[in-house]
């Protein structure tokens, strides 16, 4: 059986799953992958307090590259919107948001 027309194979997405929830992730995890430069930039922000703006632009420069690497690689973003989508898919059958689901339940009540 054919679907119906104007279906697609692959899931919509609202406007704030793509523009908004999808890129949120993809923030989180390339700061993760780029956590040796966040370290870097925040140890020499607190170092310079007042002057980091001057004093670590070095740090701020490499951070800015490693994250808009990710930003804007194609791939990228589709590893994290095949992630947001099985998320959804895991909430919209259980019930229960992510972050709910990844902490301990109890052993004994």
């Amino acid at each position: 059986m054919e679907p119906p027309p104007g279906t697609a194979e692959e899931p919509e997405l609202r406007h704030v799953e793509k523009d908004v929830l999808i890129p949120k992730m993809m923030r989180d995890k390339a700061r993760e992958l780029c956590s040796d430069k966040v370290q870097a930039f925040t140890k020499c922000c607190q170092e310079s307090g007042f002057l980091m703006v001057v004093k670590c632009q070095q740090e701020n420069a490499a951070l800015k590259e490693c994250l808009t690497t990710y930003y804007n690689d194609p791939a990228f973003y589709e590893e994290c919107k095949i992630e947001y989508l099985k998320q959804r898919e895991e909430f919209r059958a259980t019930g229960i948001p992510a972050k709910q689901r990844q902490q301990k339940l109890p052993t004994s009540m």
